[in-house]
């Protein structure tokens, strides 16, 4: 199972010398101009994965799975060895006419931003084909922060129903995108949602000429979607979990991590009890433990040796600690730090009872060998081993 030695590794991932990666807030992108690559400077794999979904009134049943599966891709990718950190950006795109054309949302390893972002979008214009396919190719590849070099698996997933406008005469069309794409080790795999057969055409083309993979599913994507009895308590130790982070710094620091704590609050008021525990489960693993805590979170930054609490000036510490005494700063974190400890531990046992209640109800239903699940994840199994990553344990639900 997933997360079989999870809780062996969970102390060693709070207070052992696990690496630090600073997060990218997830943000909009409205400038025209490409945005530059990330240089990758350590030696641990990367994913990027950007998914590009149409988000015309035909996908509402795709957007609300996106919004339920995005944890369960998420931990299905981190599964890999060696663990890679994980980075997601969104595209959603309609038409010309319509109240957007592209919406963008840059790759981050801060997930619960990105998730964020995803809760707002929603279904709506379009009512005609085709739709601005192009467009949303573009800003995938040119307005995002791909790695740019290092080890890394690049990757775009465009859903949708719709095939793209050919006939807009100022805008780059896909073989071109897709061209470019290619030089910077980006693959393109396609989901049709539906069985039009204009769309299919287009889409093979577009994940043969990306090197990628192209399959079909149902107009609400044919995703392994049951609740189990554990969800509950999940969702509910990982927001006692949530609460355990302490940031610190400059005030621009701090408010860019209030920016963070603030979209881990939308995403526990308007999520699914399902979606919120398949984010504690995948906070709970090895490659989950950025999205947790962000930068400069206090916690883990003293138990990993990064920063020593004696020094950090008074106005940096966060504010229930500023006016404590040395020792009592001392104490706090250390408590804080086993609260953290056991509760992940916890966490990761109850998501292994999950995984093997998933398993079940998943044999009983026939398997899932037609679903979205399993179709991404031989897809990114098959392709991320390129980057050096192997798959072994099947897909997370």
């Amino acid at each position: 199972m997933k997360t079989k030695m999870l809780a062996i590794a969970l102390f060693a991932i709070t207070f052992g010398a696990v690496s630090f990666y600073p997060s990218i807030n997830a943000k909009y992108v409205d400038d025209p101009r490409p945005v530059e690559p990330i240089v990758a400077t350590r030696g641990e794999p990367r994913i990027d994965v950007v998914f590009v979904l149409d988000t015309t009134g035909s996908m509402s049943g795709l957007i609300q799975t996106a919004k339920e599966k995005i944890w369960s891709i998420a931990t299905t990718m981190a599964s890999a060895q060696p663990t890679p950190e994980i980075r997601i950006g969104l595209v959603g795109f309609r038409d010309r006419g319509d109240q957007y054309v592209t919406r963008v949302v840059d790759l981050s390893s801060d997930l619960d931003s990105v998730y964020a972002e995803l809760m707002d979008f929603q279904a709506d214009g379009g009512g005609d084909t085709p739709e601005s396919v192009n467009k949303a190719l573009y800003d995938a590849v040119h307005k995002m922060s791909w790695t740019g070099n290092g080890q890394a698996y690049r990757a775009v997933f465009l859903v949708g129903d719709a095939p793209p406008h050919m006939d807009y005469q100022d805008e780059a069309r896909y073989p071109e995108i897709v061209s470019a794409a290619k030089a910077k080790g980006i693959i393109f795999n396609t989901i049709q949602c539906g069985a039009a057969d204009t769309t299919a055409a287009e889409w093979q083309q577009i994940a043969h000429l990306g090197s990628g993979t192209y399959f079909q599913v149902e107009q609400s994507g044919s995703a392994v979607a049951f609740a189990t009895p554990l969800d509950e308590e999940i969702a509910t130790l990982s927001a006692r979990l949530d609460d355990t982070r302490l940031y610190y710094g400059s005030a621009e620091e701090k408010a860019r991590m209030q920016h963070k704590v603030a979209a881990t609050d939308k995403l526990h008021a308007m999520a699914s009890i399902a979606s919120k525990a398949r984010r504690g489960a995948f906070n709970a693993s090895a490659a989950g433990v950025r999205n947790l805590v962000g930068e400069k979170e206090l916690v883990d930054d003293v138990a990993n040796g990064r920063v020593d609490l004696d020094a950090i000036p008074p106005e940096a510490l966060p504010e229930p600690l500023q006016e404590a005494a040395p020792a009592e700063r001392k104490a706090t974190v250390l408590r804080i730090g086993e609260e953290r400890a056991e509760l992940q531990s916890r966490i990761a046992q109850l998501a292994e009872e999950r995984d093997a209640y998933l398993a079940k109800k998943v044999a009983e239903a026939g398997g899932a060998k037609d679903s979205l699940d399993q179709k991404i994840y031989e897809a990114v199994r098959d392709q991320a081993s390129q980057a050096g990553l192997a798959y072994t344990e099947g897909p997370g639900y």
